[in-house]
């Protein structure tokens, strides 16, 4: 059998070096790759300083799972690539739900809500927050983490120690349920 390339020798020997807690192996790592996981948190936020973060959590995750990365399957180049552009593809998701503008605004006109649309606005706001109240606390946590926290589920997965299709069947659930009481009291959008 043949012996592993220079990468896959080295991408094995820099993971072994991690699990025992080397910080001399992140630094290797990081000079190797940094740049390829900045410009490409980069390219993919449009934004200089979420690239950081993104950056920062690529290898403070490694840092942390050494061994979630499996030279087996790939190399270490394409595994830190893959979560850079995961991690950037969620932070460009998180900041589209805070920036969304109101409906009201959306719309064509002069841009004002009428007094009607404040009104049902308000409405649907104090109903949501009924809803919530009344969901059972682990759909309630859900909810909250992924729409008032901006959390994806499977960040939502990760803060609750869960599996991520529980995190997501329970986002499912609490919404249907949250949707269901609006229209039973008449607010459903």
């Amino acid at each position: 059998m043949d012996s592993p390339g220079p990468a896959v020798a080295r991408d094995e020997e820099l993971r072994a070096r991690l699990a025992t807690g080397d910080e001399e192996a992140l630094a290797e790592i990081y000079d190797l790759f940094a740049p390829l996981v900045y410009g490409l948190a980069r390219r993919v936020t449009a934004d200089a300083e979420a690239a950081g973060d993104v950056t920062q959590e690529v290898f403070v995750g490694l840092w942390e799972r050494p061994l979630s990365f499996d030279p087996a399957k790939g190399s270490l180049r394409t595994w830190l690539a893959t979560l850079a552009h995961r991690r950037a593809v969620d932070w460009v998701r998180r900041e589209s739900r805070h920036r969304r503008p109101p409906p009201y605004l959306e719309r064509e006109g002069n841009g004002h809500p009428t007094v009607e649309e404040v009104v049902v606005e308000g409405e649907l706001a104090q109903g949501v927050r009924r809803g919530l109240h009344a969901l059972p606390g682990p759909l309630r946590e859900v909810l909250e983490l992924a729409y008032y926290r901006g959390l994806t589920y499977r960040e939502v997965a990760v803060t609750l120690g869960i599996p991520e299709g529980t995190a997501k069947s329970r986002i499912r659930s609490a919404l249907a349920k949250l949707a269901s009481d609006l229209e039973r009291e008449g607010l459903s959008t």
